[in-house]
């Protein structure tokens, strides 16, 4: 089955067709460094991660370009505020964002290049665009003239009277159109600037994403993405100075992102709503974060909210909780060489083709990661009802477990959610130091030298031993004091399990 995209710019979904067969080369817009990236941003960051992810494992070769852009406005304006210049600004947000996309698990692009280190390209394009007579000077600024590129609105499917309409933009009367955007702005004082042929200056934002795009990937590469708020006017406008360039289209599929809102607003820096990366993670799992995003196609958007964040710890608990199933399952003592149930097996085995089957349809579908999850949740059903049937496994039974474990690593790892279980030495760090009271509580002889995963597990034998001589008052002390600590018990037949909540 090949894979289909919506296509933003002819409004359906289209066979995917590289330029290169078996090569995919793709750009994604990437943070304006004036600031902490918001869970906003990241749902962007992360729905293209997840792209980039699925694209490699299905066999491409992938080259993936997310840009930095290090000269804009509101760098300045933040330069400004802090009393720093703006280089400052922009080298201590990079570093930040850096370390923000590496605790998101993001996997790293291909090539992350900085706007300021293509001031050469962006000046050889604005040339050429003059040349061309698609572009203007004034006053040592210069200005695409929209009404020369007879494409300009093909992607947001808006007229210039549309457009004109909904404006925002400060009129200037030097320019032919009010529309027309900046691709060169003339030097001001105590702002960044570069020589060209209209004087000093700086670059406009969008002629940056066209240079480093063809810089490093060409004319009609494959994919060119980002978040809806960027449709217009920035993609736009990139098409109309890049194609009117090159004489080429300039990408061919146009994939954008929903929005995140928490409640009726659009998550954004200008509404003040914003909850920072860095933030939520002190308390947030980055593998829950994935999971709601996930969890809901990429072009729609997300309702941000506790309780759905809540809502995807949750589900990533009950991928964590039946690998453990399997762990512990496979580890039991019990494994011995029976009679098969048949019917279990075939059941099984069945189920781990569908869910492979499954996940691969609705990836290749535009990416429908919701689909694809809930194909993997299908497939933890029926492992749960696989084990729990089982009083004793067979060898047969063992194989198919350990089966079913792999493609769980696989078909999570291919859209970047690591379903690791914890090593001990983490778990213990996780492990509050309440059990060696409650220990101390219910165990009797010494505690001395024992770790805790060790005190959880005598604790344990000795609700079993209450359970058996019916001390229903010990069972239940011991269950609620290790519940307080966000340990949950698992009875199952072969013997009680625990485990730690995210």
């Amino acid at each position: 089955m090949s894979i289909k995209v919506y296509n933003t710019i002819n409004r359906k979904k289209e066979e995917f067709v590289p330029r290169d067969p078996g090569k995919v080369g793709m750009y994604i817009c990437g943070p304006t460094v004036y600031n902490f990236i918001h869970v906003g941003n990241a749902r962007t960051y992360l729905s293209f991660d997840i792209i980039y992810r699925y694209l490699r494992y299905r066999g491409y070769d992938v080259t993936y370009v997310r840009n930095l852009t290090d000269v804009d406005d509101k760098i300045i304006n933040k330069a400004n505020e802090e009393g720093a210049s703006a280089e400052e600004v922009a080298e201590r947000y990079i570093q930040a964002y850096w370390e923000d996309v590496k605790n998101m698990g993001l996997a790293e692009p291909t090539l992350q290049p900085k706007a300021t280190e293509h001031i050469g390209e962006m000046i050889e394009i604005i040339e050429r665009l003059i040349e061309k007579g698609l572009a203007y000077v004034v006053d040592g600024d210069v200005y695409f003239e929209i009404a020369s590129f007879a494409g300009y609105g093909k992607l947001s499917h808006r007229s210039l009277d549309d457009m004109r309409a909904g404006e925002r933009v400060e009129i200037d009367p030097r320019k032919r159109h009010p529309m027309d955007f900046a691709l060169w702005k003339s030097a001001k004082p105590g702002e960044p600037a570069w020589e060209s042929p209209w004087g000093k200056g700086r670059p406009g934002w969008h002629i940056e994403c066209t240079a480093m795009s063809l810089k490093y990937l060409g004319a009609d590469f494959d994919i060119h993405g980002g978040g809806r708020d960027l449709i217009f006017p920035h993609h736009e406008n990139e098409i109309a100075q890049t194609e009117g360039y090159t004489g080429r289209r300039f990408a061919r599929y146009w994939l954008h992102g929903g929005m995140v809102n928490i409640g009726e607003e659009k998550m954004a820096k200008s509404v003040g709503n914003i909850v920072l990366v860095r933030d939520l993670l002190k308390e947030t799992n980055a593998n829950v974060l994935r999971l709601l995003a996930l969890g809901t196609h990429y072009r729609s958007p997300i309702d941000f909210s506790s309780e759905k964040l809540k809502e995807a710890e949750a589900a990533y608990e009950r991928f964590l909780n039946v690998r453990r199933r399997i762990k512990d399952t496979l580890e039991a003592p019990t494994v011995t060489i029976l009679p098969e149930k048949t019917g279990l097996t075939e059941r099984l085995e069945k189920a781990l083709a569908a869910a492979k089957e499954k996940f691969i349809e609705s990836m290749d579908d535009d990416f429908n990661s919701a689909a694809a999850i809930a194909a993997l949740f299908e497939l933890v059903k029926e492992i749960n009802t696989f084990i729990e049937e089982h009083d004793e496994m067979t060898m047969r039974a063992q194989e198919l477990l350990e089966r079913a474990d792999m493609l769980l690593i696989e078909l999570s790892g291919a859209v970047g959610l690591n379903l690791a279980l914890p090593e001990a030495g983490e778990l213990a760090d996780r492990i509050p130091d309440d059990v060696y009271r409650l220990a101390a509580e219910v165990l009797e002889g010494p505690l001395d030298g024992k770790s805790k995963e060790e005190l959880i597990d005598d604790i344990l034998e000795r609700r079993d031993e209450a359970r058996k001589g019916k001390d229903w008052a010990l069972a239940d002390k011991i269950r609620n004091g290790l519940a307080s600590m966000g340990i949950e018990i698992e009875d199952t037949p072969f013997g009680p399990r625990w485990k730690l909540r995210v």
